[in-house]
């Protein structure tokens, strides 16, 4: 497997731990096994696959249950014996119904509003604010943008921290809106303060 020529097999015996992470709210929702024929299936299928100790096969995620994961990347640790997979979640991750086999597992707030106004903006919701605010265009949006800017500003000179996170709430949500009308997301956003950050 190109890329993955160095990994230390032997070291687990023949299985690596896989740490399974949200790519959009980097939360880690589960931890499973891959043998290689699992890493293959996996970068072949673009669907997530593990190798079953339990069973003594290759499972799928969400074979059973439809709650498959999506592949985005997958990254190797400094002793390459352990691989870090980035995937997006097509329903609960943890066989209980929760979006992670890690209740308290912290992730991006952000990453996850992100993530739903991407999916709002697609399939349009009837009832839906995001949907009410996409189909207004991108004026509108902006205009959001604009007047709940002033709002954050004038909460910061006038009134108390509960009235200036809510505005500030309120400012990230509908900033997250436009970049998604614009074909663009939290990631770019991110892409472009990581290059300001060099």
């Amino acid at each position: 497997m190109s890329g993955f020529d160095g990994l230390d097999w032997d070291k687990g015996g023949g299985l690596l731990p896989a740490i399974v992470q949200d790519a959009d709210s980097l939360r880690v929702l589960m931890l499973g096994y891959m043998n290689t024929e699992a890493l293959q299936a996996t970068r072949d299928s673009g669907e997530v696959t593990f190798f079953s100790r339990s069973k003594q096969r290759l499972w799928k995620k969400g074979e059973t249950s439809g709650n498959t994961l999506s592949l985005v990347s997958i990254d190797v640790d400094c002793d390459n014996d352990t691989l870090l997979v980035l995937a997006r979640p097509n329903g609960p991750t943890c066989h209980l119904q929760r979006a992670s086999c890690f209740p308290d597992a912290p992730g991006s707030v952000l990453g996850a509003l992100s993530s739903l106004v991407e999916q709002r903006e697609a399939e349009r919701p009837e009832g839906s604010y995001t949907t009410k605010l996409f189909n207004a265009g991108i004026r509108r949006i902006a205009q959001k943008v604009g007047e709940e800017g002033v709002e954050t500003a004038l909460a910061a000179v006038a009134e108390d921290d509960e009235a200036l996170l809510g505005e500030g709430a309120d400012l990230a949500f509908h900033l997250l809106v436009l970049l998604r009308a614009r074909g663009l997301g939290l990631r770019e956003l991110e892409a472009k303060l990581a290059e300001r950050q060099r």
